[in-house]
């Protein structure tokens, strides 16, 4: 049976927050444990690089990342995890579909139109503050797509462009030279959980929202029960579509438990009893993760040889797949 390759980057920028591990983390490892999936996961720190100029945090948030992807199961023996600085083939890959690249299409990408509209409103010139990291970026997406031959990219709709330009640039390429690359596909998950924030708004770091994955119990309870209700008492019948309390608790609940609390708003529990109830059934979930978390993030020389192994394995598939790019171009000894 073939396999079908799946692959997926996390950008190396922040701490793991409960919306990553709902919307990203967990199915991409349920994922990963299917016989039919050829899984693919990297660390995208050089993407981190485009928005990030503090070159501590990004350290600090791939050591976190790798720590939270392991402590929750992912097994690097059934996924070739890797860190993409580790992958010179990329970078290399990345000049050469820059060449194929057409400037008019990197002009439409949503990042660089919305830094263009910010600059404009702010009656800037239109380009302030762009980088070429910032512009290009799509093309470093698709090399991270092309290189390993991946059929299908778990993205958020956003993202799509970034897949659907991965594909434009692999056809001009196959067209031009030879049929070197295989053509990607978004998928986006109707499933796929959007968290509601403590504030109401999706759980973001860019709204300063988020509750942390593996803060310690005490931090967790803390933020559960600043997540904003309205002012309806106890034994008011509460609205349970209407409630972030309830939106998380459907995230991690099974049915029978989903349909009991839904039962219980509908009876008028207290804001306080919700998520008390709420922080036991995150915390369940989580506890024993923490705990392995913790061991790992203690133990940064196992982390490194974890990603070492990832790279070596995802390097079989780079140096060949560039040496057919290589080939295709023209570039290499002469014979």
């Amino acid at each position: 049976m073939t396999k079908e390759r799946v692959l997926t980057g996390i950008t190396t920028t922040g701490t793991p927050h409960l919306g990553n591990y709902v919307g990203a983390i967990r199915p991409a490892i349920e994922a990963s444990r299917s016989d039919s999936v050829d899984s693919f996961l990297f660390l995208a720190d050089y993407h981190a690089l485009i928005k990030c100029q503090d070159p501590d945090l990004v350290r600090q948030s791939s050591k976190e990342i790798a720590a939270t992807w392991l402590a929750l199961g992912l097994d690097p023996q059934e996924t070739v995890f890797y860190r993409q600085s580790d992958i010179p083939e990329i970078t290399e890959l990345t000049w050469v579909l820059n060449c194929n690249a057409a400037k008019g299409l990197m002009n439409r990408a949503h990042a660089y139109k919305a830094a263009v509209q910010s600059n404009e409103e702010a009656g800037d010139d239109p380009d302030f503050a762009v980088t070429m990291g910032l512009f290009s970026y799509p093309v470093l997406m698709a090399a991270d797509i092309l290189m390993f031959k991946a059929h299908k990219i778990p993205v958020g709709k956003d993202q799509i462009q970034h897949v659907e330009m991965a594909r434009d640039i692999a056809q001009r390429f196959n067209h031009n030279f030879a049929d070197v690359f295989t053509l990607p596909e978004a998928v986006v998950g109707d499933d796929v959980a959007v968290l509601q924030g403590l504030d109401g708004r999706k759980m973001s770091k860019s709204y300063n929202n988020t509750i942390p994955l593996f803060d310690t119990e005490k931090k967790l309870r803390k933020a559960i029960n600043k997540i904003k209700t309205n002012l309806l008492e106890p034994g008011e019948p509460k609205d349970a579509d209407d409630s972030t309390v309830f939106q998380l608790w459907s995230a991690f609940a099974n049915p029978e438990e989903i349909q009991r609390m839904r039962d219980e708003f509908a009876n008028g529990i207290a804001w306080g009893e919700a998520k008390k109830q709420l922080f036991e059934l995150i915390n369940g979930e989580l506890s024993d993760a923490r705990v392995r978390y913790l061991e790992l993030m203690d133990d940064p020389a196992y982390i490194e040889s974890v990603l070492m192994k990832g790279a070596e394995r995802a390097r079989e598939h780079s140096t060949a797949l560039m040496q057919k790019v290589r080939e295709a171009v023209g570039i290499g000894a002469i014979r």
